[in-house]
């Protein structure tokens, strides 16, 4: 439970409490709990039970007898586990149990079967898929993707199990982004521009600071603006290798663009909140996204956002009203923000509408009801109890 790690953790953390909170009894293994949430007390009804495994250490970091031992005494008849994440040896030796005991689990794949995923590392990757990986992903029960542009390149790796394939967006806790905190915090923290008519546009970039989020091309395209005379102030807020940050404070400073971009590390809580209503637009040019929680979280603070069809649910976001679509180009990129900015009311329309539309697409209740659909009709299909 290490929320550096990226969008997998607070899916699972968001799945695990809507869950629990619609009545199921939920227990989530990890081992690390440093992000655990608050409410999640120990013998407290209606949150998920956290059973911490301890350090994963053995070799290709599998799961050790011991630990093996208490997994086992959880599978019961009455059970579906689902995992999360392709990658996994300690999954591929759930799965393995799961389908020894005739206990259905679910796999979500997060985006790491798409196309971009599968031709990192190939090699490596096919090797894992001839040594259990395959066997994971083709005994599961259900595979879930989170939009049908996922389910579509996933297929490809489903072998036999093909069919079942289940398309559901990830359960997310908007609740947060009810009353928000409003843009003062973020301007007084950062030392952001008023928005006076005259300020230039604030362009946030809040991710992981890793090559496939491509934050180099968001600079570049920064540049691009700078040169076509659309001034704008470019905040890249995340946390990444040393190496790689370093990298991208040469290139800001050889575009001569230090007065225009800036590193604002790790961002959370009430301040992101507040950095998300100060921004003018939300941009993340990635090569490969799933969910790409940013996208929900910026539309649910009024901003619009541009993201690229490297993105799994750039359909759902295009729907919204308040998205942009664009080529992971530098070019395209500041094309794509030059339009958005260029109209500040028209903006401002964008962001209510894209607003309105993500509360109602990711209602908590509706999507929650989803999941416990699938849990239950997996437990009908192998005889357990609902």
């Amino acid at each position: 439970m290490n929320l550096e790690q990226g969008g997998v953790v607070r899916a699972v953390l968001d799945t695990a409490s809507a869950l629990a909170a619609a009545g199921l009894d939920v227990v989530v293994l990890t081992h690390d709990e440093r992000d655990r949430p608050d409410g999640w007390k120990p013998g407290a009804t209606g949150v998920p039970h956290v059973v911490n495994l301890g350090p994963i250490g053995g070799r290709g970091r599998r799961l050790s007898r011991d630990q093996l031992a208490t997994v086992e005494k959880l599978l019961t008849g009455d059970t579906v586990v689902h995992l999360h994440g392709a990658w996994k040896l300690a999954n591929n030796q759930i799965a393995r149990r799961c389908r020894e005991r005739r206990v259905p689990y679910v796999l979500s794949a997060h985006g790491m079967l798409d196309d971009w995923s599968m031709s990192q590392s190939r090699l490596k990757k096919r090797l894992y898929l001839l040594m259990g990986g395959s066997a994971t992903i083709e005994g599961a029960a259900a595979v879930h993707c989170t939009a049908d542009a996922e389910l579509a390149q996933a297929k490809r790796w489903l072998g036999s199990n093909a069919e079942a394939g289940f398309v559901a967006p990830n359960i997310t806790d908007l609740s947060a982004f009810t009353d928000l905190p409003g843009p003062g915090l973020a301007r007084e923290s950062f030392g952001l521009p008023d928005p006076a008519a005259d300020a230039p546009p604030v362009v946030l970039f809040l991710s992981r600071l890793h090559y496939k989020k491509q934050p180099e091309t968001l600079i570049r395209a920064t540049a691009v603006l700078a040169e076509r005379g659309t001034a704008c102030v470019t905040l890249l807020a995340g946390v990444g290798d040393d190496a790689y940050t370093s990298s991208l404070r040469d290139l800001i400073q050889s575009l001569g663009l230090a007065d225009r971009c800036r590193l604002l590390g790790m961002v959370k809580g009430s301040l992101k909140l507040s950095l998300y209503q100060a921004a003018d637009v939300f941009a993340l040019p990635t090569s490969q996204e799933n969910f790409g929680l940013v996208y929900t979280e910026s539309l649910a603070c009024g901003t619009p956002i541009v993201a690229t069809k490297g993105t799994d649910i750039w359909q759902e976001l295009q729907s919204s009203g308040a998205a942009e679509i664009a080529d992971a180009t530098p070019e395209a990129f500041a094309d794509a923000i030059a339009r958005l900015v260029s109209d500040r009311d028209a903006l401002k329309r964008r962001g209510e509408e894209g607003r309105r539309h993500v509360f109602e697409w990711l209602e908590v209740d509706r999507t929650t009801d989803r999941y416990v659909v699938m849990y239950r009709t997996l437990l009908a299909e192998e005889g357990g109890a609902a």
